[in-house]
């Protein structure tokens, strides 16, 4: 009898996870008071709470609503002056969005590996990458782990380039005391279905410089300006607001995100005690500076030759047939169709009359990530972390049994 559930053997676990969203009357009685006051769009009593309850919560002076996570980071982009003939500095290993943001914004995505360790955006990688033409850099704080910003800053404010940090994972996460959001030049996070933070869709964008508001605020107001008239459209803009009722959802969702954070600090914390004993599976490292993981993601990072050489990918089909849901995660971005295949040197923006560069994606090699994609890391979702220290021993357990039964997994 085999004892592997991926080949006929007992599952080690046969209950659910926390499922997610969650389930609490708070939602019902936000949405119940938006129905009410007949206030659902522009302006509603909901929207300037919730701009104010997560001012507050990321420490922010300003803050912009918006339809979703990949707008807030165009958003931020153009408001930080970024657009035709300039090239922005990103990640691999990330969510889509990061570099398309930049394409959208009229710009070219240029890709800088990652640390080993963080997996996160490497500084040294980024200075290797700027040209003449670089304009910012985009910061990904990947699952929700703080990037050593001051290094990335310190890059960023040698060459006189914007900073924006990408965190759509990332909600609460703190670094060096500050809650990353406003540490670069702007932020953008991400209020979709998966988020920690969640009103189905939405978005928004965050700075601490009055001017780059300013910007943000009129491009997703049609070209108004703050203190201008309703019908003063004085810039190119477009509609990007949310409603009363997505910020009704996030409203009671910023009261509970404490409570949240806290238990998935004590599972994670409890899960990476137990990997310790497991040789060749290590969490995703914080970085230097990063005090506070928000684990939308917990990654980890996996050593082929550890498990006798079987796969990542084997491994991970093993585990999620023990009942533990695990994914192997991005690929690099680079190797994405959008850039692999449908871009093309006659088109805007690689095409664009103000870019002097020239782009060629099938060139673009970047060792780390290409690891951490293929073979080097999976992850699990943020929801499973809501749960009890027990369920993280089920997790560690499943491991060992994979461990322990590798034979089963060889060809």
């Amino acid at each position: 009898m085999p004892d592997l559930a991926i080949n006929g053997g007992p599952r080690l676990r046969t209950e659910p996870f926390v499922g997610w969203p969650p389930k609490d009357p708070g939602f019902k009685e936000y949405l119940a008071q938006v129905i009410d006051s007949g206030a659902w769009g522009i302006g509603g009593a909901m929207q300037e709470r919730l701009l104010q309850d997560y001012k507050k919560f990321c420490d922010a002076e300003y803050a912009v609503l918006n339809t979703n996570g990949t707008f807030a980071l165009e958003l931020g982009l153009r408001a930080l002056g970024v657009g035709p003939g300039d090239e922005v500095i990103v990640p691999p290993y990330t969510f889509i969005a990061t570099a398309s943001s930049v394409v959208s914004a009229g710009a070219i995505p240029v890709f800088a590996d990652i640390r080993p360790d963080t997996l996160c955006l490497d500084a040294e990688a980024v200075e290797a990458a700027i040209t003449p033409r670089t304009a910012a850099v985009t910061a990904v704080h990947i699952g929700g782990m703080p990037a050593d910003m001051d290094a990335l800053k310190a890059v960023c404010a040698k060459h006189g380039l914007k900073l924006l940090e990408d965190c759509a994972q990332a909600h609460g996460a703190v670094y060096r005391g500050r809650k990353v959001g406003a540490i670069g030049d702007a932020g953008g996070f991400s209020f979709q279905s998966s988020k920690n933070l969640t009103a189905g869709e939405g978005g928004l964008t965050t700075t601490n410089d009055g001017e780059v508001y300013a910007r943000a605020w009129s491009y997703a107001n049609l070209g108004r300006v703050p203190d201008g008239g309703w019908y003063d459209h004085r810039v190119m803009g477009t509609n990007l607001r949310m409603t009363d009722f997505q910020a009704a959802v996030l409203v009671r969702g910023i009261e509970m995100l404490e409570e949240q954070m806290a238990r998935r600090d004590l599972c994670a914390n409890h899960l990476r005690q137990r990997l310790e004993e497991i040789e060749g599976i290590e969490p995703q490292a914080f970085s230097p500076g990063a005090e506070r993981c928000a684990y939308h993601l917990f990654i980890f990072r996996y050593d082929r030759a550890a498990f006798g050489g079987v796969s990542r990918d084997r491994f991970v089909q093993a585990l999620a047939a023990e009942g533990i849901p695990v994914s192997n995660g991005y690929n690099p971005l680079y190797r994405e169709g959008l850039f692999a295949n449908n871009w093309s040197p006659e088109r805007c923006p690689w095409a664009c009359k103000f870019y002097e560069g020239t782009v060629d994606y099938s060139t673009t090699y970047c060792p780390v990530a290409e690891h951490v994609c293929t073979d080097g890391s999976f992850w699990m979702g943020q929801s499973p972390f809501l749960g009890t220290t027990g369920d993280m021993d089920d997790i560690a357990d499943a491991i060992l049994k994979v461990r322990d039964n590798l034979d089963e997994l060889r060809d």
